[in-house]
């Protein structure tokens, strides 16, 4: 069980929804449906009446709730008594989107080294929704994440502090045939293989939103693997087993080397800015003094 989906449970037993709940907890609505099933499933019991409506919570379901909002104040509570006993340690905490840890963080942290001291840097990869739950529940200094509607809502808020940091783009890719064309690519006689990414997950909807509605009628695509890791699908199409929207950073090295190629247009290109978030009440002062190093760098000036 996790602790994402006691809080989702509460959320919906507040909201009355599942598009409210959803939306309070900043996922889509067949994302969180997922996550209730996979809580109900981890129970052996049904919490949600699925035969009325509004949304009604069961008998087991409201008793539930009650013990969810008790384990989510306990597990919390155990966490702070817990640190409350530790030696400070010297360390940097780092939560990252995925494609980011892999591509963006090791040559910025190598860049930046001299501002780190003897502190041991600590990174932990997942999904957008991930770390930023992870970071707003206290578990890391900062977050490193590409900016998005989804991270400005729930960080928008008087006691973080926000940094670009870097930039990348969003580019459609293929591996080359033997004479350097790309395997794959749109033609209006045949459907083009597309890799891409689970509608839900951040990668995923930036597709679906701004890059698929742009190709031009006449052509068409045909979805053959999706998968929430960016590296995934680069290993794919590096096999050509189609094109793909991947982060220009991940495949700098293949494109330079020419075993991938960018689609030209008609098939859109986005850009994206890389963030750096921390709290403004800093863990451990070394944490504090690389904040203003940072900012300093890459902000002159900045008050």
């Amino acid at each position: 069980m996790e602790l994402k989906w006691l809080m989702d449970i509460v959320a919906l037993a507040e909201n009355g929804s599942f598009s409210k709940a959803a939306d309070s907890r900043h996922v889509t609505q067949p994302a969180f449906s997922r996550r209730i099933r996979s809580l109900e499933n981890w129970l052996g019991v049904r919490l949600i009446d699925r035969n009325r409506y509004p949304t009604t919570l069961t008998a087991e379901g409201v008793e539930f709730v009650d013990e969810a909002r008790r384990m989510i104040a306990d597990t919390y509570a155990t966490r702070e008594r817990i640190q409350s006993h530790s030696e400070p340690c010297r360390s940097m905490q780092f939560l990252a989107q995925h494609s980011l840890a892999v591509s963006f963080f090791p040559p910025w942290i190598n860049n930046v080294e001299s501002l780190l001291g003897d502190s041991l840097i600590s990174l932990q990869a997942d999904n957008l929704h991930d770390v930023l739950e992870a970071f707003l529940s206290g578990m890391g200094d900062f977050l490193l994440c590409f900016a998005s509607p989804v991270a400005f809502s729930q960080l928008d808020r008087d006691d973080i502090e926000q940094l670009q940091v870097g930039t990348d783009r969003l580019i459609p890719v293929s591996a080359v045939d033997e004479s350097g064309q790309p395997r794959h690519c749109l033609h209006p006689d045949r459907p083009m293989k597309l890799l891409t990414y689970p509608d839900d997950s951040f990668l995923g909807e930036l597709v679906k939103r701004e890059c698929l509605p742009r190709i031009p009628t006449g052509f068409t695509y045909r979805r053959i693997l999706e998968t929430a890791l960016a590296e995934g699908i680069k290993a794919l199409v590096l096999q050509g087993q189609g094109a793909a929207w991947l982060p220009a950073s991940l495949v700098r090295h293949e494109l330079e080397k020419g075993l991938l190629c960018i689609l030209d247009e008609p098939l859109a290109t986005l850009d994206l800015k890389i963030q750096l978030y921390r709290f403004n009440h800093a863990r451990t002062t070394e944490v504090e003094k690389f904040w203003q190093h940072i900012v300093e760098l890459y902000n002159p000036g900045y008050s």
